[in-house]
């Protein structure tokens, strides 16, 4: 009846719209220490790297990747400061302010900043890394700042990220806040990035799996870990995954790491009419996080051959 009172013949039909399809591609890679130790003195250092080389060095053997997607996610562990109030600790990582331009060197999009080396050198520390951060318009999250990017065709990438490791269930006010924040805010996509458990450990633990549930639970569309040093595994759950650890990747906070195995994760999202739709697809793209093997030259490589093999197994 509707279709003749609108003037459509009996035998004519409405078409349905079609439904606006979009893909997106994330790229995702550990922990990234751009500086060192304060224990270090200068040989062999990340810092004696960029002083010889420049900022586009340490990335030049993956910026490839990142350049072929849509954006591109790492977590930024310490601090950029001229500041020596350092907090006591065993380890305290640095770098000079001037170092947030490898950043668009390597074609990085957003940081995560939510670690426990994020805190080194006090709030002075983390004051000055920030406004590193907004001089090259860097999006960023940590705690309850939560952070979007915008790709080039629009699309609202949303993200949180803590610190379980220093915060421990505090943290699921942090996460359940920013998510729904995000939600309010209309992004397409919500990540969350957790940093979370054992140093050295290759399987997660309880708490991480229990922990990533929830933040899909809460609306995460995938959870990304680091912190402990090596890789983890990945797993599936409510057709969402849940990256336990990437890793190291351009790690300045260790000479010479005994595993040197790293990897990059692409994600990539089907969007129908702004919603994500199916489970994404993921490639793994397995690195090392320096281009020799007898020491960290701080520049992070595609893997070949067995080692290839063996990080994928």
């Amino acid at each position: 009846i509707s279709l003749l009172l609108s003037g459509y013949g009996p035998h004519e039909q409405l078409n349905e719209p079609e439904p606006d399809v979009k893909t997106v591609t994330i790229s995702l890679a550990g922990d990234c220490s751009l500086g060192n130790l304060s224990v270090h003195g200068y040989e062999g250092t990340f810092r004696e790297m960029y002083d010889s080389q420049g900022p586009s060095y340490f990335f030049r053997n993956v910026k490839s990747v990142f350049e072929s997607d849509d954006m591109t996610l790492v977590n930024f562990e310490g601090v950029l400061t001229d500041s020596n109030n350092r907090v006591e600790k065993q380890f305290n990582i640095k770098g000079k302010p001037e170092y947030i331009q490898i950043i668009p060197e390597a074609d990085i999009d957003a940081v995560s900043f939510g670690n426990n080396h994020r805190i080194d050198y006090g709030e002075q520390g983390v004051a000055d890394t920030i406004a590193a951060f907004d001089s090259i318009g860097l999006p960023y999250a940590y705690d309850e700042h939560v952070g979007i990017f915008e790709t080039e065709t629009g699309i609202r990438i949303g993200f949180v990220s803590v610190n379980e490791v220093y915060d421990g269930t505090k943290v699921e006010a942090f996460l359940q806040n920013g998510i729904r924040q995000l939600k309010e805010q209309k992004v397409q996509l919500i990540l969350a990035c957790c940093h979370w458990g054992t140093e050295g450990r290759h399987t997660p633990d309880a708490d991480q799996t229990e922990l990533g549930r929830k933040c899909i639970d809460w609306g995460a569309d995938l959870v990304v870990g680091c912190h402990p040093h090596v890789l983890q595994g990945i797993d599936v759950y409510n057709g969402k995954y849940i990256i336990y650890s990437l890793g190291n990747f351009c790690f300045g906070g260790n000479r010479n790491p005994k595993d040197k195995n790293t990897m990059i994760v692409q994600a990539t999202f089907t969007l129908e009419n702004n919603q994500v739709a199916g489970e994404a697809g993921l490639t793994l793209i397995p690195c090392t996080l320096s281009s020799v093997s007898h020491r960290n030259d701080y520049c992070p490589s595609i893997a070949q051959g067995d080692t290839k093999a063996l990080i994928i197994r």
